[in-house]
Parts: C-alpha cells; sequence; structure tokens
C-alpha cells in the first residue's frame, strides 16, 4: 500500500509539474541558440473554408472570412456558430454590426460588382478580430478596418496562436493599405476609440527585464495614431508621467 501511496504521490507531482509548465509557457523566446521551428504545415485534419460574404454597412466591399474547419467526431461543435450539417459546424466566424471575431487565416476583400476577390494579406497570421470603425470613417470620408491579430511565432513553437504575441493593424476598407501600428514584440492590452477626435488610442505591455512573460515589472506604452491623417503616423503619449 506504501507503494501505491508513492506512486500516487509522483504521478499527481509529475502533472503539477505539467500543469505548471505549461501555465508558465512564454510568449517570447529571444534565445538565440533557439531557432525557431518552421511553421507547422496544413493538417490533414483540418479542411480550408470559407464563411458566406459580410457587407459592412455603407461600403461597397464584401468581407470573406477564411480559416480551416476541425474535422471532428459525430456529435461535436466547432467553436464557433451553429450552422451545421449532420453535427458538424461549418461557421468559422462570428459576425456582430461592425466586428468579425473568430481564428482566421485571411480575409478576402471584394468589391460590389465585380468578380475579383483580393486577400487581406499573403503572410501567415490569425486574425481573431477585425473591426470597422463606421462612426469615424462616416466623419473624415476614409473607411477603416482595425484588426487584433498574431503575426509572428514569437515563442518559437512552430505554429501561430494565443500563446504568440497580438498586435495591432489597419487597413482601408478595400484591405488595402494592410498596416502594421504596434511594435514588433510588444503585446497588444487594449485599443479605443475616440470619436470627437478622430483619434485611435491603444496600449501595450514591454517585456523590458526579457523573461519570455508580460508582468507587472514590464512597461507599459501609450500610443494613439490621428485616422484623419494619410500616414498613419503613431504617436506617444505620457497619461502617468510627472
Amino acid at each position: 500500500m506504501r507503494t501505491s501511496h508513492f506512486v500516487c504521490i509522483g504521478i499527481s507531482l509529475l502533472l503539477l509539474a505539467s500543469c505548471k509548465e505549461e501555465t508558465e509557457k512564454p510568449k517570447v523566446i529571444y534565445d538565440a541558440s533557439k531557432a525557431g521551428r518552421e511553421l507547422t504545415k496544413a493538417d490533414s485534419t483540418q479542411i480550408k473554408i470559407a464563411d458566406l460574404p459580410i457587407q459592412m454597412q455603407g461600403t461597397d466591399y464584401l468581407i470573406h472570412p477564411v480559416g480551416d474547419l476541425s474535422v471532428y467526431d459525430k456529435g461535436a461543435k466547432n467553436k464557433y456558430g451553429s450552422s451545421s450539417v449532420n453535427d458538424l459546424s461549418f461557421t468559422i466566424s462570428n459576425t456582430s454590426e461592425y466586428q468579425i471575431t473568430g481564428y482566421l487565416q485571411n480575409l478576402k476583400f471584394q468589391k460590389i460588382g465585380s468578380d475579383s476577390i483580393k486577400a487581406l494579406t499573403d503572410k501567415p497570421v490569425l486574425i481573431q478580430t477585425a473591426t470597422y470603425l463606421k462612426t469615424v470613417s462616416d466623419k473624415i470620408k476614409k473607411q477603416i478596418m482595425v484588426y487584433t491579430l498574431m503575426d509572428m511565432d514569437t515563442n518559437k513553437d512552430g505554429k501561430l496562436d494565443v500563446s504568440d504575441i497580438t498586435t495591432l493593424y489597419l487597413s482601408k476598407i478595400s484591405g488595402e493599405k494592410f498596416t502594421k501600428v504596434s511594435v514588433d514584440f510588444q503585446e497588444l492590452i487594449d485599443w479605443n476609440l475616440i470619436e470627437s477626435q478622430n483619434r485611435l488610442y491603444f496600449r501595450t505591455a514591454e517585456d523590458t527585464n526579457k523573461n519570455g512573460k508580460f508582468d507587472s515589472k514590464d512597461v507599459v506604452h501609450y500610443s494613439y495614431i490621428d485616422l484623419a491623417t494619410k500616414d498613419w503616423e503613431v504617436k506617444t503619449y505620457s497619461p502617468i508621467s510627472n
């Protein structure tokens, strides 16, 4: 019985250590000796699929969300949506009035009246949100989208997922001028639109102690963009300085 007891304790400690290791998995690996793995190729259980197109109110473009559909056993449900055949969900995104959410490999844009469909990017990304800034777009007569996404395998595990750094991008409603506005290796905390100033404010965290994690010892950066300007220049400010 004592042997069995110690075996159980040993297994429990291993499981606890495993859970702790998973919890403390760094978002960034800086060690140059640990070369990053190539991004994992498409799994045979994944099927590339597009949701039906979306048109943001007042725009002349259709947006096609594109992602991977996982093949599950019968009875399993995909995380997004309810469109299903034989208990398999074929929906890869959710849509509110001016926002698309999901885990998307790309968005494709199609001008109304045209058969041409153009991709947002030709680089590997994982798009979590795509938001049309309608109120400001109507004011400044420039239709702008803002995106939160992962664009680098920062933890060098061979895949893009939520364990990598989240970044901030802008584009025109056509998908053109797809521009990164946050700094490489800084984790996006949040963003906010101030309509009265036509400004997009956002915060990022910099891993200043280079421990691969974002914690209370790191520095928070405060930035904004005047969306009415042509070049979307990022400006910093210091709301907590003396």
